[in-house]
């Protein structure tokens, strides 16, 4: 085992190089924070970095990680990260632990059930149908634009239904885009600096504060309804109100519901849109990839919308997500030591803030080979070692592992089935792609020109598309 008890003399994880006084190693994390994180295994299994005068203890192996999400879960808390990421995310079970986080998740699992995934996946095709038939062949469009709205809108009509809703669906496209791009610098700067009168810290503060408002406002007139015209909502806002802890018998209040809401908008839109880009980038660039996901999607969909039985039978489409989210992963996720341990032979006191990056582990020559090369078939040829190595962990691992994975799978193979039945996206002559950092680094900008491919839905027109 990994973890065990603190005893004996102490041994101290090697320091990254290049610390700063002062400073520490926070200018190479601010300046080049990708190529900084995948550096650190070079210098161990552990390594030592400084933020400021923060103490963070970077894991570099999958079984030292494996052994803090999994084995020895209970002796860590959330870390420093959730922490800042409090006023965003309030206690929803994206920054709370123990009891609290499990009875919170008890109560949310219904939620993403697979029966619930299925009526969800028929808002991703509708979502997805609007997307697709919104472009013109030859017209160049932005993918970050696209499928950023496209997660924002199926995610928001996932939460709310009617009328009633439409001013926090707007509020969602307003202000959820400049939250996303502030978390990870909010995440990282040093708190201080939060009550600097600074544009960005305005911008950011704005943006959260009106998402909170009128997500206020929607739950204050869902609860002032009639419990049987309620009853008659099937959304996720509907079903976190009337949620009852199995164990204990309780209830989500106004504030708590609010907090579930924000975490699954946020993780809900931030996930699958950048991956989303990252796949038609990946597509674009390979075309034997592409002539594979059309082939497959012609013979499991054809002409039609997708269906929610549709996704099983997308396997090798399957293997494009996997192979995507492995090269443009989750940058950094910390925890805290809550007693004092041994992790690998180095010491780790209490209260210490230890942090992993799936991005690095995911780009490691040693569990991935030729790391750097897009390939989707080595999810076929190394499927079982991976599993016991634990070496691929985007949606992490656990008791914290995302509550939402199947149907940020659901909404990805959605749209990229609905895309592919109709569209080559080639991308932009050029232009060069750049991961830029962000809590899973976003392209740095992704123009693509659509291309029909064949004939339209029936339900879309018979006639065959421009091209």
């Amino acid at each position: 085992m990994a973890s065990e008890a603190h005893s004996g003399p102490e041994v101290h994880a090697p320091v990254a190089p290049g610390r700063l006084p002062l400073l520490g190693h926070a200018l190479q994390l601010w300046r080049r924070p990708i190529e900084f994180l995948e550096s650190l295994r070079a210098h161990g299994d552990i390594v030592r970095l400084d933020i400021g005068t923060w103490p963070v203890h970077v894991l570099t192996s999958p079984e030292h990680v494996h052994s803090v999400l999994v084995q020895q879960a209970q002796q860590f808390g959330r870390g420093r990260i959730f922490d800042r990421l409090r006023p965003v995310f309030g206690n929803g079970i994206v920054t709370t632990d123990g009891d609290f986080h499990r009875k919170q998740r008890r109560m949310m699992q219904p939620a993403f059930h697979r029966n619930h995934i299925a009526e969800y996946a028929e808002v991703m095709s509708r979502q997805a149908e609007a997307m697709s038939a919104s472009w013109t062949a030859g017209r160049e469009i932005s993918m970050v634009t696209e499928t950023r709205g496209y997660a924002m809108s199926s995610v928001a009509e996932m939460i709310f239904s009617g009328d009633l809703s439409r001013p926090a669906v707007d509020e969602v496209h307003r202000s959820l885009p400049i939250v996303l791009e502030g978390m990870l610098v909010r995440a990282v700067m040093p708190k201080s600096l939060d009550r600097l009168p600074i544009p960005y810290n305005r911008r950011f503060d704005g943006a959260a504060a009106r998402l909170r408002r009128v997500i206020d406002e929607v739950i204050e007139q869902y609860r002032a309804e009639e419990p049987a015209e309620r009853g008659d909502r099937h959304d996720l806002l509907s079903m976190l109100l009337a949620g009852v802890d199995s164990e204990t018998g309780s209830t989500m209040d106004a504030e708590q519901v609010r907090d579930e809401v924000i975490a699954i908008m946020l993780a809900g839109t931030e996930t699958s849109a950048t991956t989303l880009s990252w796949i038609f980038h990946e597509i674009g660039r390979h075309p034997e990839v592409e002539a594979r996901v059309h082939a497959e999607v012609d013979s499991v969909v054809g002409s039609r919308p997708v269906r929610p039985e549709d996704i099983p039978a997308l396997t090798y489409t399957h293997d494009v997500f996997q192979e995507a989210l492995r090269l443009h992963s989750p940058l950094l996720f910390t925890r805290r030591a809550l007693v004092p341990l041994t992790l690998g032979g180095v010491s780790i006191p209490a209260g210490a803030e230890l942090a992993y990056s799936p991005y690095a582990l995911h780009r490691d020559p040693v569990l991935f080979p030729d790391p750097g090369v897009f390939d989707p078939d080595r999810w076929q040829k190394g499927a079982k070692e991976r599993s016991r190595t634990h070496s691929y962990l985007p949606f992490g691992a656990g008791q914290h592992k995302c509550i939402g994975d199947s149907f940020a799978v659901a909404e990805i193979l959605t749209a990229v089935a609905t895309v592919a039945s109709r569209w080559h996206l080639k991308p932009a002559p050029g232009i060069t792609v750049r991961e830029r950092p962000a809590g899973i680094p976003q392209p740095s900008e992704l123009p693509m020109i659509p291309v029909a491919r064949r004939v339209q839905h029936p339900s879309r027109s018979s006639e065959e598309m421009p091209q």
